[in-house]
């Protein structure tokens, strides 16, 4: 016999320009790949994006219109499961209409007897506890759930979902790899390069203005060059010039801001050739702490923490608190002890790598020993 061939939908925020949630999904399907292979599937992935002509092109895979319910319902119809995930799709922070949307798509799938797998979400926050009742009843059907700390567990806890039938592993862009040949790293380069992720968040601008303060005091005491790394475009690019405009025209010369980079694995690689980063976005840490980058958070949301707090760091600053010394004083131990820093955290990133395609193991696994799996 020939090796099974399994469609599978993925659900997530595909197509909206943000290196972040496409880094979640060139993961996804790198560890279907990797996985189906040592197990013995070939998968074919089916992606809902917003805008599915530019998904399959990046990523050479089947993809839909997410908000075209036909196309939705006939794609869905035609698959053998569906991963809805990773990044933080159950939230109510942003508006009502995210989660009803995801579990929607979910519930779909499930009234067409297809399976279901939570891949490596970020839950919450939920500020509704009508959404409670929902997410609980959906995920009871999914074969297995998996999120990406120990935070959204707890969540789920509270909802009253059994705490047997949550693992928490790594996000999985913890396990996602750079791609052709390795970059030129910062260990050769004649200054330190200091990556940077911003985004608008404060109306009054506080947080980005802090930040443009800390990293004029960086550039006054150390011989650093700044690269701005836009992860959602074109508003992080927009919030990099808004930093660099704060900072003063002095400093031009010493600032770059990466341009048009919208391929996960080209973004990977940027930050790959940094000697640190300083990121508000999430996925910037993420990929920070895959390339063994030593990081500075700025946090703006609980998902920023939960990260941190699984490699034993805090951020230095939030966005309710901008405090520009904190974070350029920060930056400076850093910088005096990137060496120190790599050694202690190199055990907490080699595992976090190692288990970012558990989720991805276990799909393969339930469609080459049976669906009799609980």
């Amino acid at each position: 016999m020939g090796t099974p061939v399994k469609r599978i939908i993925v659900s997530g925020y595909y197509g909206f320009n943000n290196s972040g949630d496409e880094a979640v999904l060139q993961s996804i399907l790198l560890a279907l790949q990797e996985q189906g292979e040592r197990q013995g599937v070939h998968f074919v992935p089916v992606v809902l994006s917003v805008n599915p002509t530019e998904t399959a092109r990046t990523y050479g895979v089947e993809s839909v219109h997410r908000m075209k319910l036909g196309e939705v319902w006939r794609a869905l119809r035609g698959a053998d499961g569906l991963i809805s995930g990773g990044g933080s799709l159950l939230q109510d922070e942003t508006g009502t209409k995210t989660i009803p949307y995801y579990l929607a798509i979910i519930r779909l799938a499930q009234w067409l007897g297809k399976p279901t797998f939570i891949y490596s979400q970020g839950i919450g926050p939920v500020h509704r506890r009508l959404f409670f009742g929902w997410i609980r009843s959906f995920f009871q059907k999914c074969p297995f759930v998996t999120v990406r700390d120990q935070e959204s567990k707890d969540l789920l806890g509270r909802m009253g979902l059994s705490p047997e039938r949550v693992q928490v592993v790594p996000d999985p862009v913890m396990g996602m790899p750079l791609r052709g040949q390795p970059t030129q790293t910062n260990a050769v380069q004649a200054n330190p390069i200091i990556g940077v992720s911003v985004r608008f968040w404060n109306e009054d601008r506080s947080e980005l203005q802090a930040i443009a303060a800390a990293l004029r005091t960086i550039l006054d005491q150390t011989d650093a060059v700044i690269r701005f790394l836009p992860f959602h475009l074109p508003s992080d690019e927009k919030a990099s010039l808004y930093v660099k405009e704060q900072m003063g025209e002095i400093y031009n010369h010493r600032i770059s801001v990466a341009q048009q980079v919208t391929h996960p694995q080209d973004m990977l690689a940027e930050v790959a050739g940094c000697t640190l980063l300083i990121g508000m976005r999430l996925h910037s840490l993420i990929y920070a702490a895959g390339q063994m980058v030593p990081m500075v958070g700025v946090s703006y949301d609980p998902k920023i923490d939960q990260f941190l707090n699984r490699l034993d760091m805090k951020a230095a600053s939030s966005t309710r608190e901008p405090k520009a010394t904190a974070i350029s004083e920060e930056l400076l131990r850093l910088l005096n002890g990137l060496e120190a820093w790599k050694q202690a955290k190199r055990p907490t990133i080699e595992r976090l790598k190692n288990e970012a395609q558990r989720p991805a193991e276990l799909i393969a696994s339930f469609y080459t020993k049976g669906r009799d799996r609980k």
